[in-house]
């Protein structure tokens, strides 16, 4: 059984039904590649998997294109954040357990059976279809090496 490392991939949202066809409010495009088969939604992925990782998660940035995976972890806080983010908490089989929105400040509780941790600027996570019960897949970039199989 592998684990993941610090890099980067695609996350793909499987069934979300993704609203906004692929651009934003001012034309431009809104990190999804594309809807593939089945109303699949490709979202660009940054991989933070070593405790350095996924303690600098967002910190010290503006903004955030397409989505940060924190792995492994079940709870997450926006203190010395400088802009609202969605969370979503995804059990061992990545399906999602929970999605919250955490304003600056906030400490979002530590959620039971979370092994993973996804997060996006605020309103991404709706947008693109990611909501309690859907499953999300990740394909690794080539800095990362595949995920572990799930049992």
């Amino acid at each position: 059984m592998g684990r993941w490392r610090d890099g980067t991939g695609t996350l793909r949202v499987l069934g979300g039904g993704a609203q906004g066809a692929g651009t934003d409010a001012e034309g431009d495009p809104e990190g999804a590649a594309g809807g593939g088969a089945g109303g699949a939604v490709d979202i660009p992925l940054t991989i933070a998997s070593s405790y350095r990782a996924r303690a600098r998660g967002l910190l010290g940035r503006d903004g955030l294109t397409g989505a940060l995976l924190l792995t492994p972890a079940s709870g997450v806080h926006t203190f010395r954040m400088r802009f609202a983010i969605d969370v979503a908490y995804l059990d061992r089989r990545l399906t999602v357990l929970d999605v919250h929105t955490l304003r600056p400040g906030r400490l979002g509780r530590p959620r039971f059976r979370s092994r993973h941790v996804l997060e996006a600027e605020a309103g991404a996570l709706a947008r693109w279809g990611v909501r309690r019960g859907v499953r999300v897949a990740i394909a690794p970039g080539p800095s990362a090496p595949p995920p572990p199989s799930v049992r």
